[in-house]
């Protein structure tokens, strides 16, 4: 009988230990499955905020552009005739206006625009679409000529950036490094200040990246924080260009805004000072 209950016992034993590993190989089936679930489901959601950022539907450069002081536009005859009192009010504390590109072309709206913004508080500056295809220093004359003194404005801006199929075909970096330095040199020589360069995250890479990098850096970004792409090395960012402020009629009913990365009394640092006042210092 004891041996009997002996054998009962063990066999209960067993198959308690059974159904113990098979309660344990469920939920650990379970986890798994709902392990796996989730990390789908996380996958999934990431995707789908990617691609909202990407077209632009959902906008995380705004909240961060917040947390700057000082906030600032760029124009150009793309925002047609443009109520410079209306927009200077909308939180604004600087401007720069396009005024040439390559070696010949004017901005049709620079003038209009120069002499309108003067008459605002903002911090007026003027820049330069860069030409691959033109001498650097006939670049920086054409500028010269066309915007005239800067005394009390901010340091003149280039900006590099690929257009038409300069993407798909870029030109030799060596080519590009002489012509923009050419440009670059003759401007400061001239407004006795480094220029602002502007540019994309590719174009920085391409040409800019280690033959330029003194020079204050305005970059664009408008899909994450420059931080991801650059590092530290901005001063400003363009962290959206498709904004939309009152006070311009144009065909383009975006404008790109932007902030500085620092006081209004650093950006002062970066505002042209009268021969006299430089020679004082």
């Amino acid at each position: 009988m004891e041996q009997n209950k002996k054998n009962i016992d063990e066999i209960t034993n067993i198959e308690e230990q059974e159904n113990s590993a098979k309660s344990r190989a469920k939920k650990s089936g379970r986890r798994k499955i709902f392990w796996t679930a989730g990390f789908f489901l996380l996958v999934t959601v990431v995707f789908a905020v990617g691609v909202l950022i990407l077209r632009k539907d959902i906008k995380i450069n705004p909240i961060l552009a917040d947390t700057y002081a000082v906030h600032g536009v760029d124009v150009s005859h793309y925002q047609g005739t443009i109520d410079w009192e209306t927009l200077s009010r909308q939180n604004l504390d600087f401007a720069v206006i396009k005024a040439t590109e390559g070696s010949t072309h004017i901005d049709d709206r620079f003038e209009e625009n120069w002499q309108a913004a003067e008459q605002t508080h903002l911090y007026l500056g003027a820049y330069h679409f860069f030409s691959f295809d033109s001498e650097g220093d006939k670049q920086a004359n054409s500028f010269i000529e066309t915007v005239g003194n800067l005394d009390g404005k901010l340091a003149p801006v280039v900006d590099v950036e690929y257009y038409g199929n300069k993407r798909s075909n870029p030109p030799e970096r060596a080519e590009v490094v002489q012509n923009l330095r050419a440009l670059l040199d003759t401007l400061e020589q001239h407004y006795q200040t480094k220029p602002i360069i502007y540019t994309t995250f590719t174009v920085y890479n391409d040409y800019i990246r280690d033959d330029f990098e003194d020079y204050p850096l305005w970059v664009r970004s408008v899909y994450c924080p420059p931080a991801f792409l650059f590092g530290n090395r901005w001063s400003f960012w363009q962290y959206m260009d498709t904004a939309m402020l009152d006070g311009y009629t144009g065909d383009q009913k975006y404008i790109d805004v932007n902030v500085f990365r620092g006081t209004m009394e650093e950006l002062e640092e970066l505002v042209i000072q009268a021969a006299e006042c430089r020679e004082e210092q």
